[in-house]
């Protein structure tokens, strides 16, 4: 009995040791950026400007900025996913500007050379400040578009509740980011131990734009039935786009013609 006893103990703290671990290096389970620097706008995307944000609490980030052709065409505010930087959005920023749109790429804080570490409220923060430069730059509100990628879905999506865009298009969303987590590590607590919470169905709800939820039916990251209920829970969703087989980081959800299509037609409904 006494040795059970022992192995018990043994079991709790290391138990309790991985919990503790896992609760200090959480964020880069989440996030992983490509922090190097980019290039300049104009020698990654044809007639695209550099731009500078600037956040509330005193960062300056990143963005790449390519106006509109004339100021009744639609603009799209894109948030990235989780990984890389804005180098990798390249090919949609350009596929939404050949269908006409203006495009705004940023990065977050501590990615693409940006100072800082990303976290649940820094990115709040970071896609506020972009949104701002667009309006400032003279974007009119009711021809802006917010597109989410994956984590970028729950950044659009809560800046949607505070700041209504004229339409909402999200690229693969989860429900939160326990629940992609615990998809994945079902032998933690993984709900108990996150600080980010990304609540994209909580917040869907609250959204008042037409909203196009796009994702893969063979998608190995993010289930496909969260994508789902996502779509179920907006408050007002204009259309479910599944691309079948495409898994997450597939081109074809990336910049593909699907995903390009629910933008233009979303910025062609909102500007009748």
């Amino acid at each position: 009995m006494r040795q059970l006893a022992r192995v018990a103990v043994v079991l709790l703290v290391l138990s309790a040791v991985l919990v503790g671990l896992l609760w200090a290096v959480q964020r880069r389970l989440v996030y992983f950026p490509d922090d190097g620097p980019v290039p300049a706008a104009a020698d990654a995307l044809p007639g695209a400007r550099d731009l500078r944000l600037t956040t509330d609490d005193g960062l300056r980030l990143g963005a790449w900025w390519v106006p509109a052709p004339h100021a009744d065409a639609a603009t799209v505010l894109v948030a990235p996913g989780n990984g890389g930087s804005r180098t990798l959005r390249a090919p949609l920023a350009r596929a939404l500007s050949a269908a006409g749109l203006g495009v705004l790429l940023f990065d977050y804080r501590g990615y693409g050379g940006n100072p800082g570490s990303p976290s649940e409220a820094g990115l709040a923060l970071d896609v506020r400040a972009a949104r701002s430069a667009l309006v400032e730059a003279g974007v009119r509100p009711d021809r802006l578009l917010y597109l989410g990628e994956s984590l970028g879905c729950a950044v659009v999506t809560e800046l949607a509740v505070e700041h209504p865009p004229a339409g909402l298009v999200l690229r693969s969303p989860f429900v939160d980011l326990a629940a992609v987590g615990s998809a994945h590590y079902p032998f933690l607590p993984v709900r108990a131990l996150l600080r980010d919470r990304y609540p994209v169905a909580e917040q869907v709800a609250g959204v008042t734009a037409p909203t196009t939820v796009v994702y893969g039916s063979g998608d190995t990251i993010v289930p496909p039935a969260q994508s789902r209920r996502v779509a179920d829970a907006a408050g007002r969703l204009h259309r479910l786009v599944e691309v079948p087989g495409a898994d997450h980081n597939d081109a074809v959800l990336a910049d593909g013609d699907p995903l390009v299509a629910a933008v233009v037609e979303l910025a062609e409904l909102t500007g009748r």
